[in-house]
């Protein structure tokens, strides 16, 4: 898989993103409906989450653990934990989660799932991508996430590998990253998303 890693920055102690999500993006026309409708060019990172997020493929998870344990992982320092972003749409199978457990089992490494979860919105409140500036996003995720210390069960402190599809503004990641800095067996936190 081709990648263009770009470094992210953030409250994590380092983090990468393998490619950017959209090439190149053109309006051909419009749907029945009035929505346009567009030619898009996709990074390979890009191409193989959209087919994962939008159209249920789950083989593409596999690609996406390799393109992070070849070009990311050897980019960070020692990690022994591996926790998937919460998932902000509910979905029989979770695309990011699918993503970091592969890269934990490659990398064998411990698989925090659970370990972040994100409380639903209250109803009516507009979704993330939605918002218009990091601001209004980091308001929206203020006390969002819920931190579960009893998935990590061993003793010390661990360096974690924190698991996101697309990086936007950074407002999510640096609002999970916020609770995980306030767990005493967290050490660094690192981040790895697919695209950007």
């Amino acid at each position: 898989m081709e990648v263009n890693l770009r470094e992210l920055h953030g409250n994590w102690d380092k983090g990468f993103a393998l490619h950017k999500q959209v090439l190149k993006s053109v309006c051909i026309g419009h749907y029945d409906n009035g929505r346009p409708k567009f030619d898009t060019e996709r990074s390979e990172p890009g191409e193989a989450l959209f087919r994962l997020k939008y159209r249920g493929d789950y083989n593409q998870a596999e690609p996406l653990a390799q393109a992070m344990r070849d070009h990311i992982v050897p980019a960070l320092s020692d990690f022994a934990i591996v926790i998937p972003m919460p998932a902000s749409t509910p979905r029989p199978r979770q695309p990011v989660h699918e993503i970091a457990k592969k890269l934990a089992v490659k990398l064998g490494l411990f698989y925090a799932n659970g370990l972040l979860t994100k409380m639903p919105p209250p109803p009516g409140t507009p979704a993330i991508k939605d918002l218009a500036t990091k601001t209004e996003k980091a308001a929206a995720l203020a006390h969002s996430f819920v931190l579960n210390p009893a998935i990590i069960t061993n003793d010390g402190k661990w360096g974690a590998l924190l698991v996101d599809d697309l990086y936007d503004s950074g407002a999510t990641l640096e609002a999970a990253c916020a609770i995980l800095r306030g767990y005493a067996k967290i050490s660094q936190i690192f981040v790895a998303t697919c695209s950007w």
